[in-house]
């Protein structure tokens, strides 16, 4: 009888380290979940990495270029911006923002018919009539103007459709930083 108590006594220990084993594992990984859904969280709804294809906006981005994009941004006149066509995703540059008028004439573009000083471009604006932006729409253009799919083609986007603004570039190394209009 007194080995039957000593055989279960063993045994309660044995589960007992066990849970204790167990308590113990958990304890370890649950720092590494909350890490692992915090990065996702961050990356699926503020920031991540994205990759500049094509030459639209020649000079200012060659393609290539590696950067972190920023999902919660509001957006300004010449900010770039990453716009979502279909499944592609194209970066632009902000030209006129909601409810203003747009128009292109003689390669000249004019913002509720002011002409802008337009720093950016590289070769000739094609000309387009007059545009009203609705409230919730942005006219975007590429600055290499002469090999852009964009606005001027495309019409205004809608907010939904762009995704955010380029922050920081991360590559190449020689353009490594944060990101000035």
């Amino acid at each position: 009888m007194a080995k039957k108590k000593v055989e279960k006594k063993i045994e309660e220990v044995d589960e007992t380290q066990k849970e204790d084993e167990a308590v113990r594992l958990l304890k370890a990984i649950i720092p590494y979940i909350v890490i692992l859904v915090v990065v996702v969280l961050i990356r699926t709804f503020i920031i991540t990495p994205i990759m500049v294809k094509g030459t639209s906006m020649k000079p200012t981005y060659d393609g290539g270029e590696v950067m972190l994009l920023y999902k919660l941004a509001k957006y300004d006149r010449f900010d770039v911006v990453i716009v979502k066509i279909e499944d592609e995703k194209i970066i632009k540059r902000v030209i006129a923002l909601p409810g203003e008028t747009i128009s292109c004439e003689n390669g000249v573009i004019y913002v509720n018919d002011r002409k802008q000083e337009d720093d950016y471009s590289m070769g000739r604006t094609p000309d387009f009539e007059k545009i009203k932006l609705a409230d919730d729409e942005f006219f975007v253009l590429g600055d290499n103007r002469a090999n852009s799919l964009d606005s001027s083609e495309l019409g205004p986007f809608k907010k939904e459709k762009i995704l955010g603004r380029p922050v920081f570039t991360m590559w190449p190394f020689k353009k490594i930083g944060t990101i000035k209009k």
